[in-house]
């Protein structure tokens, strides 16, 4: 018996509920959950009632932790591993995966569904695989990420979505050369960690684009050159003024407007990554010869950093311990699991991440 968090039906608040959970399968690991960030993919499935998911929903993919309990055929890990639990893992069966890409896999290695709401004995879904809003999840070995032991939990648990996402576009998805100029439009976490990726990268100019005085100002305190204040007029024209047109443009932001500022600030030959979840049935207005074909811009598209969590994560982790990035500016408050579905609704509006302790 555990608790976590589920949101039950469409149009239902998500609550703190005992759970059940089977023993783990073949290649399969309990990790005891210390700390999970609360993202805005979980809002998110909130207010699309379930995103497709079916009901029950088990809440959370940020999490780290200690592992358990393995089961069969288990060889990554053991029990006392201190671990990041990656919501993908490349599967090594798919076409990008036998052509030697795994950043660009279409599946995932996953473990099977083994928790069930203690109320009524329906199976939960565990968002991306993971579940970890609660107190314990069973999880894939190859999602269970192990990392140094001198990492705090409540930094650990940022590699698994958030940060990774971010630092990930910039250093993965669309590597940002060393010496180039980078244009990150939104300063929410995310933004900041394509700031933090940008800066890893060795970019010579990173221009931070956002609406609110304070994102620009944390982006600049963690590696921003310049900030442009986007209410203060048009942000392709500030940008481009900055720097000509930069080699790298990211828009995290939902919004399609994102991109199409993302395409218009890149210079000649520079690449415009979406790192945010577009909505649903929202196209592009952009002029396909002025926009792009004259400039040369490629747009490309980033899935959570494009991220091979067994050799990222570890890395990342690294270079936080080293003070190459700052994970715990990351961390703007930490709350309890009773308090986590009430700070759901605070996501985005107090400050970069909250993170649940257990």
């Amino acid at each position: 018996m555990t608790r976590g968090v589920v949101y039950a039906e469409a149009g239902a608040r998500p609550t703190v509920e005992e759970i059940v959970l089977d023993p783990p399968g073949p290649h399969e690991v309990v990790v005891r959950v210390h700390a999970c960030g609360l993202c805005h993919t979980d809002v998110h499935i909130v207010e699309t009632g379930g995103w497709g998911m079916r009901f029950p929903i088990l809440l959370g993919h940020e999490g780290a932790g200690v592992v358990e309990e393995v089961g069969a055929d288990v060889a990554s890990v053991a029990p006392g591993d201190r671990v990041v639990i990656a919501w993908r893992a490349p599967c090594g069966e798919c076409p990008s995966c036998r052509r030697g890409d795994p950043r660009r896999c279409s599946s995932q290695l996953r473990g099977k569904r083994r928790a069930y709401r203690a109320s009524d004995g329906a199976l939960l879904t565990p968002v991306l695989r993971c579940g970890t809003l609660a107190e314990r999840a069973i999880v894939h070995e190859a999602c269970a990420v192990e990392v140094p032991g001198t990492l705090p939990f409540e930094q650990a648990a940022l590699l698994a979505c958030g940060f990774s996402t971010g630092a990930g576009a910039a250093l993965w998805s669309t590597p940002v050369r060393e010496g180039s100029t980078v244009a990150v439009i939104g300063c929410g976490g995310v933004g900041l960690a394509v700031v933090q990726g940008a800066k890893l990268a060795g970019a010579r100019r990173i221009v931070a684009v956002d609406v609110a005085p304070e994102k620009l100002a944390i982006a600049r305190e963690l590696g921003a050159t310049d900030a442009v204040d986007a209410s203060a007029g048009d942000p392709v024209e500030q940008v481009r003024e900055l720097t000509g047109g930069v080699d790298f443009a990211f828009s995290a932001i939902g919004a399609a407007a994102g991109l199409v500022q993302a395409v218009r600030m890149c210079g000649y030959a520079g690449t415009a990554t979406l790192v945010g979840i577009p909505p649903a049935g929202v196209g592009l207005d952009i002029d396909l010869d002025a926009d792009l074909f004259a400039p040369k811009v490629t747009i490309a598209v980033t899935h959570g950093g494009d991220t091979i969590p067994q050799e990222d994560f570890p890395f990342l982790a690294q270079a936080a311990l080293d003070g190459r990035l700052d994970l715990a500016r990351f961390v703007s408050r930490t709350v309890s699991l009773d308090e986590a579905p009430t700070a759901l609704d605070a996501v985005g509006h107090d400050g970069i991440r909250t993170i649940v302790i257990f």
